[in-house]
């Protein structure tokens, strides 16, 4: 046996998996000596646009009124994005305005909760730089389902009825901030992600993230070009606007590799072309068994299915998914309606719950999207062929979700107990399959959902 480590919500474990087992990872990125110069850089000499000095001044110039205001995006707790410490991204920004003349009160940190839940007031303190909140810069989470804080904006090429967070749309200076990694669905996070889906209305998201547009074979990781999604919310961010963004790559330690500021189209897409290069992961065949974490994403199942996207690029049909997550959320499988579809998926199986979603006669449900995605892999394996645990699931959360229950199978239910999950799911696959574990190919993606399986052959 072999060690191997996973790096999970609130720490790293050590996991004994079989000799044999291939450890695959991305390239990765090299982290930037001097963060807060990085920074500084990008914001004297960004992509496309003049310095974020320049765009400052100019909006404050053309200003119609005396005290203008400026709304800066920013993600929620499920991005690892660096709002504090020397990698900080919010400080630098809010310090440039306020030098301007912006006053704290007229400045809004606007979190991009898209349809998540709101943050907490402890969440915020631990997240974002204390500077940001002592200058007196208001924090306010986007709520989807308010319709007095929507503004219409008109509709797309695809007809969707844009609505988006009136503090945006109103502020007289946008800035997005955000991580740009890959994305299961949109190609890639950040830039545009910030807007759409990020401050659009609930109802904005039926198409967005319809099934259809997540059916289409290029709605998929690190693919922009013929991504229905991402054209999507790139279309809606144009119509509601961007004065400047910043967003910046990580490696798999949560060290900046890159920080791409300025236009949000030309931006962004610098970001993504640093991403391709980074979280590309070899494989050279499909494996019987493959091992996976959620990483610091994994807050919930609801986010923990990027990871069972990553693994359903590795794994053969018909083989074994064993996925470890730490779900510290409010609810460890997710919202309600995401709770919802995903007993659906598990009553009807995959196909039939693709038919059904695909009915006109089927009422759209918020976050049927990431059920969708579950689908995806459930077409490779079998559903009880997926291997999901986490300390903080118990057999009520097993009876909603699709794959092995596992709680029999663990003693215990802290961090530590993802080893004997491990154990005890390899020993469940050799007796299933009748096979020695030495008879089976196994791997482990030990990049989770950041690395992304390239090119099975």
């Amino acid at each position: 046996m072999k060690q191997i480590g996973m790096p999970l919500n609130t720490g790293h474990v050590g996991v004994q998996v079989p000799e044999h087992t291939e450890v695959l990872r991305m390239t990765g990125g090299k982290s930037v000596a001097d963060p807060a110069a990085e920074i500084k850089a990008a914001l004297e000499s960004p992509i496309g646009t003049p310095s974020c000095l320049e765009v400052v001044k100019k909006k404050i110039r053309d200003c119609p009124h005396s005290d203008p205001t400026a709304v800066i995006v920013v993600s929620d707790n499920t991005r690892p994005v660096p709002y504090k410490g020397e990698s900080g991204i919010l400080w630098p920004l809010v310090q440039l305005l306020l030098k301007e003349g912006v006053r704290a009160e007229h400045m809004k940190v606007l979190v991009a909760t898209g349809t998540h839940r709101a943050l907490r007031d402890d969440e915020v303190k631990s997240m974002f730089d204390p500077r940001v909140l002592e200058a007196g810069c208001q924090v306010i989470n986007h709520d989807c389902k308010d319709e007095s804080q929507l503004t219409y904006l008109g509709t797309t090429a695809r007809n969707t009825e844009v609505y988006i967070d009136r503090h945006y749309v109103e502020a007289d200076i946008k800035i997005l901030t955000g991580l740009v990694e890959s994305h299961f669905m949109a190609g890639a996070s950040g830039g545009r992600k910030a807007i759409c889906p990020g401050l659009i209305g609930e109802d904005s998201t039926f198409v967005f993230h319809g099934p259809e547009m997540l059916s289409n074979p290029s709605a998929a990781d690190l693919v922009l070009k013929g991504n229905p999604c991402h054209e999507e919310a790139l279309e809606v961010a144009q119509k509601a606007g961007a004065d400047f963004i910043l967003n910046v790559t990580l490696n798999g330690s949560f060290d900046i590799t890159g920080v791409f500021a300025g236009e949000l189209e030309q931006a962004h897409e610098a970001a993504v072309a640093q991403v391709v290069k980074q979280v590309g992961v070899e494989v050279e065949k499909p494996y019987d068994i493959v091992i996976v974490h959620a990483g610091f994403v994994g807050l919930n199942h609801y986010q923990a299915a990027k990871a069972g996207s990553a693994a359903s690029r590795a794994v053969k049909p018909g083989g074994h998914v064993i996925l470890a997550a730490e779900n510290t959320d409010t609810h460890p499988v997710g919202a309600l309606t995401y709770r919802t579809s995903l007993q659906l998926l598990k009553l009807f199986g995959p196909k039939a719950f693709m038919k059904l979603i695909k009915s006109e006669d089927w009422t759209f449900i918020p976050e049927q999207w990431q059920v969708q995605m579950w689908a995806k892999l459930f077409e490779m394996i079998p559903m009880d062929h997926l291997y999901y645990y986490s300390p903080q699931f118990t057999p009520e959360h097993y009876e909603m979700s699709p794959g092995k229950d596992m709680s029999p199978l663990v003693e215990q239910r802290d961090l530590e107990s993802i080893n004997q999950f491990v154990e005890q799911a390899l020993k469940d696959i050799a007796e299933r399959t009748g096979k020695d574990l030495t008879e089976l190919s196994i791997c482990y993606l030990e990049d989770g959902p950041y690395g992304i399986p390239l090119q099975i052959s």
